[in-house]
């Protein structure tokens, strides 16, 4: 499998997290899991995700509409850089990565602790022990990658609740919770305002579907 010039030798690397936050009962991935991760399992397991298979991951358009080559390696047609957050990735290659990495993808339950509800002892930048927020970066929406023309790479935007980035917005994100062949999103997405990053903004979305717009996290 032909690595993107930029991933080179990464492969070797471990594609788990290198710093989860540990929170009650569980840890979380600080950021979302990047190209470079992604990459690295992808080579690692021989991996060919179905968006490279089909010919291409989805936009909206008039629709639901397939773009040429676009994949992880290249979301909107462009070679990614190796901190892009990995998307066009179905749920069970998400599913697949973080059982891999040790770990599995976060319940419902488990997102809204740790987007919304601030656990450290000594939180800084004006959090507050106990309180659970509207927003996964606080009281208010400002410093989420909201309204924009595309993701931006991981770890880059405000750090929110629990010292965790992206949570909200940047992409959506699979959650563990099945219903039949659908599965639940959470944290919006780059192309959304901010009302979906809130925790009555998540969507099932057929666990089979992979986009532009949605990627993961683990939890351990």
């Amino acid at each position: 499998m032909r690595l993107l010039p930029a991933l080179t030798g990464l492969i070797c690397a471990t594609y788990a997290s290198a710093s989860p936050v540990q929170l009650s009962g569980f840890a979380i991935d600080e950021t979302e899991v990047s190209v470079a991760q992604f990459a690295a399992f992808a080579a690692k397991t021989t991996l060919t995700t179905a968006a490279e298979r089909d010919g291409g991951g989805f936009e909206w358009g008039a629709g639901w509409q397939r773009r040429p080559g676009w994949t992880y390696r290249a979301p909107q047609g462009l070679p990614a850089q190796s901190d892009e957050p990995a998307v066009h990735v179905s749920w069970t290659e998400a599913d697949a990565y973080c059982k891999a990495a040790g770990g599995r993808l976060p319940t419902r339950a488990e997102w809204l602790s740790a987007a919304y509800t601030e656990q450290r002892p000594l939180p800084p930048d004006g959090f507050a022990t106990g309180v659970t927020y509207p927003y996964p970066v606080g009281a208010d929406a400002k410093g989420m990658n909201t309204n924009s023309t595309q993701h931006v790479p991981v770890g880059t935007t405000k750090q929110g609740v629990n010292g965790l980035f992206d949570m909200g917005a940047n992409v959506w994100e699979w959650l563990a919770d099945r219903q039949g062949d659908a599965a639940l999103t959470a944290g919006g997405s780059w192309w959304y305002g901010p009302s979906k990053t809130r925790a009555e903004g998540m969507q099932w979305k057929p666990a089979s579907f992979y986009a532009v717009y949605v990627g993961f996290r683990c939890v351990y």
